[in-house]
């Protein structure tokens, strides 16, 4: 597949901050049990509130978001904030940081929840009070689209008929494609662009004992190898998906800092927003037909 970058950039680096602190699940807001995943793996099974591990998340808001927006304010880099609605709506502090230092605001849903158990009708009202909610906050509406957990069989079609430039529910390759999906008023172009859980900070909360070295040396390994394929002229994506209650603490914020010096220390580098690396991506690649999509990939 030909396409460029712009600035013919080989490699477009893509920062993504994950913003769920205050959507989880909680008897506070009405759900059955606490949220089963925290940093010491403590799964609750009866239904009572896990006060420490909702502190534990308010971290991010509280001391977490600072530390990261600044590190992105300071080397001027415009991220995608991959949010869920409700954490938005509770943190008008976050909010502030995010429109005042001119991020992109995906939508990782209106909270956590399991949205692949939903009906259709019930999945696009649940779409819809996302978009709504983050152009209330934001001010603008969300085009691109993270699920929570898994999506469902017409998720994608559901975000296309719906106005979404780009979905991020994919982990198949290290450049951008075309999808074509069924919706009631026909088939209709969706660019994919992909993420990745291997450069996830979610490592250090999976394993407690993984370092910000490792981390760091991970993530500089996958970007020098990116960068080095592109020697075929095929540029490449490179994704680190970040959280403000873990990359956010004091012995691993530097780390984050190393890899983005790291990054801009390399010419022909575009550091950009997941939007608009989707439509820098469909400018150059004709959309496709269904009967041609495969061809894209």
């Amino acid at each position: 597949m030909t396409f460029e970058w712009p600035n013919k950039a080989r490699l477009a680096m893509s920062f993504v901050i994950n913003i769920e602190e205050g959507s989880e699940m909680s008897i506070l807001r009405g759900d059955k049990g606490p949220e089963p995943v925290d940093e010491l793996g403590v799964a609750l099974k009866i239904p009572i509130r896990n006060y420490a591990n909702e502190s534990n998340y308010q971290y991010g808001i509280r001391a977490g978001a600072k530390r990261v927006f600044r590190a992105f304010e300071k080397a001027q880099i415009k991220t995608t904030v991959t949010a869920a609605a409700q954490s938005l709506e509770a943190a008008p502090e976050v909010v502030r940081m995010i429109v005042e230092g001119g991020h992109e605001t995906c939508s990782h849903g209106l909270r956590w929840v399991h949205q692949f158990s939903f009906t259709e009708d019930r999945e696009r009202a649940f779409i819809q009070k996302a978009i709504d909610s983050i152009k209330v906050t934001t001010g603008l509406r969300p085009l691109g689209w993270l699920s929570r957990y898994l999506h469902t069989d017409i998720t994608r079609a559901l975000l296309a008929e719906m106005g979404f430039e780009y979905h991020m529910d994919d982990f198949s390759d290290d450049t951008p494609h075309w999808d074509v999906v069924d919706t009631p008023k026909g088939p209709k172009p969706i660019v994919i662009v992909p993420y990745a859980l291997d450069t996830n900070d979610m490592k250090f909360w999976l394993a407690p004992g993984y370092t910000p070295e490792q981390w760091l040396d991970y993530a500089i390994a996958t970007f020098d190898q990116l960068y080095a394929e592109a020697d075929d002229g095929v540029p490449r994506l490179m994704s680190l998906g970040l959280h403000l209650r873990i990359i956010g603490r004091p012995g691993r914020i530097g780390a984050l800092e190393n890899f983005i010096s790291h990054v801009q220390s390399k010419p022909d580098v575009w550091c950009a927003s997941r939007l608009d690396i989707a439509r820098a991506f469909s400018s150059s690649v004709p959309a496709p037909t269904s009967a041609t999509v495969m061809e894209t990939k």
